[in-house]
């Protein structure tokens, strides 16, 4: 039996970054003799044998050797296996254009029809060039991914496999780059309609936003929320209710929080995202705007924002939010506030009583917060 260390693990080991995933190759063994030496494995795959061994994933080669399965796969610099069994420990094998592309940084489809083989592999071309941003598109893999989205083979995926594309890109160094090859191929469509409606409305008046369009305006979001899924997922939904202005209205987006909060939850249905995801990219689209006029708001109305947003556990990224959005950090204000909101407590007497402790404890807190106003309004007055 013969192991090899194969795709992005080894890619990343030549490149020096850390080794996230850890996929093998099994050679001159079946399953069978696989299961009866590593007797904990768990079969994942139905079509085909893949096996789960702790974190690591062992599969067989497509093909007839590791030649042939290196060939068949997405992009050259993923086309790499390592010998990782004593009698082939460091021993190289590889795509022809592997190691160039990996010297040029360069992504390149492995063949003619990559792409075509598993249409899903557009999106992990993209979501590679969002994690690899010194890595540029090859013309043909923009060619295969225009040619995929043309046909209409992307409709067919299922929408869980592209909302990981998705979230793995919002962790990325620059997500950014993953929206925008989508974008330029095409392959926004049919999974982000939004998004590219998104590329051709300005994203308001020139004094505030320039020449960006909405899309312009979240890809520059994205990377500043870099390697926060939640609050990046919120960046791409926050201003979604900015494509439903009639263009008569345009720079201008009156009311496009309240009527975001519609689109962001059909994006997210739509890719089949968790709830908690989903919930996020509403509450952005709806409460983005309030909350960058957070320090101007009543005790009660804040209150109630905090409190479904700590219950949802949303604070920090909906704030990080609004802070890339508009500038204005208003976080230290709102962890004062939560502070202070979760010091209170009912008495004992009135807890377990349904809707009335419910609202006898939101009366206490926005007493609390009332008079922590009034307190540091007098601080700041005799200083």
């Amino acid at each position: 039996m013969k192991r090899y260390l194969v795709g992005g693990a080894v890619r990343d080991i030549l490149l020096g970054r850390p080794v996230v995933d850890q996929d093998y190759l099994i050679v001159d063994a079946t399953p069978e003799a696989f299961l009866r030496r590593y007797r904990r494995a768990r079969q994942v795959g139905k079509t085909f044998p893949v096996f789960m061994l702790g974190s690591a994933q062992y599969a067989w080669p497509r093909g007839d050797d590791i030649h042939e399965d290196l060939l068949a796969r997405d992009l050259t610099i993923n086309a790499i296996a390592m010998g990782d069994s004593r009698q082939i420990a460091g021993r190289l094998h590889f795509h022809p254009l592997a190691l160039p592309d990996l010297r040029d940084r360069i992504l390149r489809p492995c063949g003619e029809t990559s792409m075509f083989d598993d249409p899903l592999r557009v999106y992990r071309a993209a979501r590679f060039a969002s994690s690899l941003p010194d890595f540029s598109p090859h013309p043909e893999l923009i060619a295969q991914m225009r040619a995929v989205a043309a046909c209409g083979a992307l409709d067919d995926i299922f929408a869980e496999r592209v909302a990981q594309e998705v979230r793995k890109a919002l962790d990325a160094a620059k997500p950014s780059r993953f929206f925008r090859l989508l974008a330029e191929t095409g392959c926004l469509l049919p999974w982000m309609p939004e998004l590219e409606a998104s590329r051709h409305i300005p994203a308001g008046p020139p004094e505030n936003h320039g020449d960006n369009t909405i899309f312009d305006h979240m890809c520059e979001l994205v990377d500043i929320l870099a390697g926060q899924p939640i609050a990046g997922w919120m960046a791409v939904c926050h201003d979604l209710g900015k494509t439903l202005t009639p263009q008569s209205e345009w720079p201008r987006h009156l009311g496009h929080d309240d009527a975001g909060a519609d689109v962001a939850e059909e994006l997210g249905r739509r890719l089949k995202l968790p709830n908690r995801v989903r919930e996020a990219g509403v509450a952005a689209a709806r409460l983005h705007m309030k909350a960058a006029r957070y320090a101007e708001l009543r005790p009660s109305t804040r209150v109630d924002m905090l409190s479904w947003l700590h219950k949802h556990e949303m604070v920090e990224p909906l704030f990080d939010l609004v802070s890339a959005d508009s500038g204005h950090n208003v976080w230290p204000l709102a962890k004062r506030d939560l502070t202070v909101m979760l010091s209170v407590h009912l008495p004992g007497k009135q807890r377990m009583r349904g809707p009335a402790s419910g609202e006898k404890l939101r009366g206490l807190r926005c007493q609390k917060l009332a008079a922590a106003d009034k307190a540091r309004e007098t601080q700041d007055a005799g200083e």
